[in-house]
């Protein structure tokens, strides 16, 4: 069987590497893309290619704001590994400020980064999957597609985004065996999170753990993160054989919040 290609967005660090390191475990050839030094994509190569046995690992510059650059890595991948199997949108950023205080400039990018990058990526593997029969795509959204929380209000609306743009998608492929799926995690335990929970500490005045405790409690009712690992566990299951009846939802790996 020819090997299957996963491309992974924003996955340099975090959560889409942890992903793009599963895939590989199993044999997926991957394309990487993000941000970073040279010596942070040298490492983030290095790392999946350490995951599986002879694996092969690409990485794609390409700015994710940038229309032509999102179309241009989904079709250089195509040129040289001659399909796409999987495609995980997981590329994202984040501003917080009040409506009125938003500024526009900020709107654009989380709009064009969380949102129509991942359009324009499921525009351009679409008519390779249609043509081979099979595909997955698997679009890493989050709680705030399914719900909101102030101060966030272009983040909000692209997650609201994402999950509207993969129910279409799922409806127009229903009949192939192509799916699309929204996975919309609430906190995961990533070094961006603890940076937060640094901050907030040293902001209030209080320990890293008990801000960390108000950090889970506010929303997350289990008071406990999910792991990086529980989403390229979903991400696999999702790409596999098994997930092939599973198309147009949002799965919350959120530890009960989308519960309240």
């Amino acid at each position: 069987m020819h090997k299957q290609v996963a491309i992974v967005t924003g996955s340099t660090s975090g959560i889409g590497l942890g992903i793009a390191k599963r895939l590989a475990s199993e044999g997926y050839a991957v394309v990487l893309n993000g941000l970073g030094s040279a010596e942070d994509v040298a490492r983030a190569k290095a790392e999946v290619a350490a995951a599986g046995s002879d694996v092969v690992v690409d990485y794609s510059p390409a700015d994710m704001s940038k229309a032509d650059q999102v179309v241009g890595m989904v079709e250089e991948a195509e040129r040289r590994h001659g399909r796409v199997d999987v495609l995980v949108n997981n590329a994202g950023i984040q501003f917080t400020s009040r409506t009125e205080a938003f500024p526009p400039e900020r709107w654009d990018l989380i709009l064009s980064i969380n949102l129509s990058a991942a359009f324009h990526a499921i525009r351009a593997a679409l008519p390779g999957m249609q043509q081979r029969g099979f595909g997955r795509i698997i679009n890493i959204a989050s709680v705030h597609g399914l719900v909101a929380s102030a101060e966030k209000s272009a983040y909000v609306a692209a997650k609201h985004g994402i999950v509207g743009l993969t129910k279409v998608v799922a409806l127009e492929n229903a009949e192939a065996d192509i799916t699309c799926n929204a996975i919309c995690p609430g906190w995961v335990h990533t070094p961006l999170v603890d940076k937060q929970i640094q901050d907030r500490a040293a902001r209030e005045g209080k320990p890293v753990d008990t801000a960390r405790a108000e950090l889970l409690g506010e929303k997350q009712p289990s008071k406990r993160f999910a792991q990086i690992g529980d989403l390229a566990e979903t991400v696999l299951f999702l790409a596999s054989a098994t997930g092939g009846s599973i198309t147009g939802i949002a799965l919350p790996v959120d530890g009960g919040w989308t519960a309240h």
